[in-house]
């Protein structure tokens, strides 16, 4: 899923502090799971703007809706006859969803509301970590389930560098070397030998070098 967090109050009072109409709009999807964006969000952030107004004097409306999702056109559409009552939108959603309202709405001034981090994994409650980093061109089945990319501070493909020690990353003592735990589980299946053969040069031109990415399949279209 996407992992985002809370943008700062006094950041998000700076983006919409001149505006007398605001709609705050979550998400249904990963920022409701990592807790950044859902319904919940977006009461707790009505709340402290309407407190943050009424203490200026200042007379502002603060409406509240939650998406199913905000990456997807057919639920933006639920928008589609109120959103002009607005001054201003302030997205919870990633920043695909913000992007996405913005477009779709292009008269509408769209705000983010959270910080979009990474593409991640629920370890326990309060706790994401990143897995992907959206490289095109996915090797786990080379690397035991485990991705270098995103896990490896140097995102190296042929083994850890010369920095790692006692299984631990040289960035810090408390973050596991990429590699030693591709090792592990490599072992761990019986195959070991895997780890002898160097891995091809890598196509990066399918990751951010070759700008935006978009990807068309022909046989779903309409």
């Amino acid at each position: 899923m996407i992992v985002a967090e809370k943008k700062p109050i006094e950041e998000v009072i700076e983006m919409v502090k001149d505006y007398h109409k605001i709609l705050i709009a979550g998400c249904n999807e990963c920022v409701t799971v990592c807790e950044a964006g859902g319904k919940k969000e977006v009461g707790i952030l009505a709340s402290a703007l309407r407190m943050y107004f009424t203490n200026q004097g200042k007379q502002v409306q603060i409406d509240e809706v939650t998406l199913e999702r905000q990456c997807d056109r057919e639920y933006l559409e639920e928008l589609r006859n109120t959103i002009d009552q607005y001054d201003a939108v302030l997205s919870l959603a990633c920043g695909v969803g913000v992007q996405f309202l913005a477009e779709t709405y292009f008269s509408t001034p769209v705000y983010p509301g959270v910080n979009t981090l990474f593409m991640g994994a629920t370890e326990e409650r309060g706790v994401w970590s990143e897995r992907c980093q959206g490289c095109g061109q996915c090797i786990l089945g080379q690397t035991a389930g485990i991705c270098p990319i995103s896990r490896c501070a140097k995102r190296l493909l042929n083994g850890p560098c010369g920095g790692s020690t006692k299984g631990k990353c040289e960035i810090s003592k408390d973050l596991d070397c990429a590699w030693q735990l591709i090792i592990d589980r490599l072992k761990e299946l019986g195959r070991l030998a895997d780890y002898e053969q160097l891995a091809p040069i890598k196509d990066w031109s399918r990751e951010r070098a070759g700008g935006p990415r978009r990807v068309v399949r022909e046989d779903v279209r309409q």
